[in-house]
């Protein structure tokens, strides 16, 4: 069964945790959209650099969460920062909890859903160095390659990338949480 899954970022996404989902997710023959604040393209970061631009699909003011299957949140440092104080992302970020689709949110992903309130409650794992403000948020820190509570897949850095891409598809294919 087709699905199409929206992949929601700005400049200063980290590559690698882009790029691999939606490569990952497109070899199992689905759809994949970047959704963003910016038009155009937006600018990745490369692990210490700037790295390629790549086009985005869907403006964020147009998206609907009811047009996706699920949404992928990569890290990199500067990109959920943009992201978490964006009230469309933030909006768009809650409405595929209120339609209880999975979400992935990889290394410094996850702190979009500080902002957004969503993690009262929740097992989930990021990068170390914002495991203080998800516990602060009311989420329960694990570290582990990837954490899955009800349709949330979290990941710690790119190097958990395999374990993230295979659960995330797994999430999804079981649909709706």
């Amino acid at each position: 069964m087709s699905k199409k899954i929206a992949i929601l970022a700005t400049h200063g996404f980290e590559e690698s945790e882009l790029s691999a989902p939606k490569e990952y997710l497109e070899q199992q023959g689905w759809t994949t959209h970047i959704v963003s604040p910016e038009s155009g393209s937006i600018r990745s970061w490369a692990e210490k650099d700037w790295g390629k631009s790549y086009p985005v699909d869907q403006p964020l003011e147009s998206a609907k969460a009811s047009d996706y299957d699920a949404l992928v949140l990569p890290g990199g440092v500067i990109n959920p920062d943009h992201l978490r104080t964006n009230n469309q992302a933030i909006s768009f970020v809650k409405d595929f909890f209120d339609q209880h689709k999975p979400v992935g949110a990889i290394c410094h992903g996850p702190q979009v859903l500080i902002n957004a309130n969503l993690l009262q409650g929740r097992k989930l794992t990021s990068v170390h160095s914002i495991s203080q403000d998800l516990k602060n948020a009311g989420a329960h820190w694990e570290d582990r390659e990837v954490v899955v509570d009800g349709g949330l897949i979290t990941s710690r850095t790119p190097e958990d990338l395999p374990a993230f891409n295979s659960k995330l598809v797994e999430e999804i294919r079981e649909s709706n949480h």
